[in-house]
């Protein structure tokens, strides 16, 4: 019996997931494209003319409507590409009508910049007594970095001692400011304060305070800067014998500049404000004003590159390896009409669902990345359009 993919959200990401779930039809069968922008999704459906997609509109904030959707359509697999706000209010649905789970990002406060998977992991019973499998973080950072732990972890070493998460875009898309995915998240993400984990705790940075300078191959050296990102925390629990983590993003001078002098003028507030009698969120308008994400991939030129650095031991000896992924931004554009920051999220999750869908990643509950065996996932990488490279280092 042919199997029908819910995908919710129809952004740059939801784009790309279609694209490579189409690619994929054998497994995924049916589509069924779901947002609150029906022009989003008739946009993506008509670059796919001969594919079996159904298109409809779903407000994703609210449970009852989403878990309407999942029964109308019979929905085998939901794959969450909306907001991470929407994270539980998808989760909760799929709970209900007992539908397996895939999203790409933890979830996230609409009025408060804090990222962690608590409230998700708190749904893990839940997914049990249904008989389902939520997986959680199946992007790339969260996503493929930390099936690239959990690869080092299997066959590089006995222990590791630390990884150092490399993020670098170096891509240009010829605006003077624009952010690559939803400015709300990202602006929160880079302008909230740094956080790592080292011998079992966490220590808080003020934002770009700490800076590195890493030669990324086929890129060149960039500064990269120490962030707080979601996958830290939930590797710091299954990367046995951790003693460091950490995450790097590379920013150009120009974004920076532009960053600091909004945040200084209050433009990147998340809090309603009185504007001439109306109440408006100051990120929320500084959106309105900015290039859309899913409008930049035929202006963007560069490449991505996106990587773990680990160190640790093995049969004895010290070891450090760098597993890492190249991505260029107009061969993803040519291939599926999005840039490259949306072709490395979207991808993965297509391959998580994927894997779910054959059985190959089973189980009742909630689960993040890491906790599979990663050769299967690295095995599609190379075969859906992200092949890695491993170096190693001298330590």
């Amino acid at each position: 019996m042919e199997k029908t993919t819910l995908i919710i959200g129809a952004g740059g990401v939801g784009r790309v997931v279609v694209h490579k779930c189409i690619k994929n039809a054998d497994v995924f069968g049916k589509i069924v494209l779901a947002s609150r922008s029906i022009g989003r999704c008739e946009e993506i459906k008509s670059e796919l003319p001969n594919a079996d997609i159904d298109i409809t509109t779903v407000d994703a904030d609210i449970t009852d409507e989403v878990a309407s959707l999942i029964e109308r359509v019979n929905a085998d697999i939901v794959i969450n590409v909306a907001l991470p706000y929407q994270d539980l209010t998808i989760m909760d649905a799929c709970i209900r009508t007992k539908t397996p789970y895939l999203d790409t990002a933890n979830y996230e406060h609409p009025d408060e910049a804090k990222f962690e998977y608590k409230l998700q992991w708190a749904r893990d019973e839940k997914f049990k007594e249904a008989g389902i499998m939520g997986l959680l973080g199946s992007g790339f950072d969260p996503g493929v970095t930390n099936v690239f732990c959990a690869y080092a972890q299997k066959h590089y070493f006995d222990e590791i001692d630390t990884i150092d998460i490399m993020d670098c875009n170096d891509g240009d898309h010829g605006y003077a400011f624009a952010t690559n995915f939803n400015p709300e998240i990202n602006l929160r993400e880079v302008s909230a304060d740094g956080r790592y984990w080292e011998e079992g705790r966490w220590f808080t940075t003020k934002p770009m305070e700490v800076k590195l300078v890493w030669d990324y191959p086929e890129v060149g050296e960039r500064d990269s800067y120490l962030l707080y990102h979601e996958e830290m925390e939930s590797l710091v629990k299954h990367i046995k014998g951790l003693k460091r983590i950490r995450f790097f993003m590379t920013f150009g001078k120009s974004y920076l500049t532009h960053m600091k002098c909004l945040q200084n003028v209050g433009m990147l507030g998340i809090k309603e404000i009185e504007h001439k009698g109306q109440k408006i969120v100051p990120m929320e308008f500084l959106k309105t004003l900015l290039p859309d994400p899913a409008s930049l991939g035929s202006r963007t030129k560069g490449k991505t590159n996106i990587g773990i650095v680990a160190k640790g031991i093995k049969d004895g000896k010290r070891r450090k390896i760098y597993i890492y992924q190249v991505s260029d931004h107009e061969k993803c554009f040519a291939e599926v009409k999005s840039q490259a920051v949306s072709y490395t999220t979207g991808v993965p999750a297509m391959i998580g669902a994927k894997l779910m869908l054959e059985g190959k990643w089973n189980g009742s509950g909630v689960f993040n990345m890491e906790e599979f065996d990663p050769d299967v996932f690295m095995d599609e990488l190379n075969t859906q359009g992200l092949p890695w490279q491993i170096k190693e280092l001298e330590v």
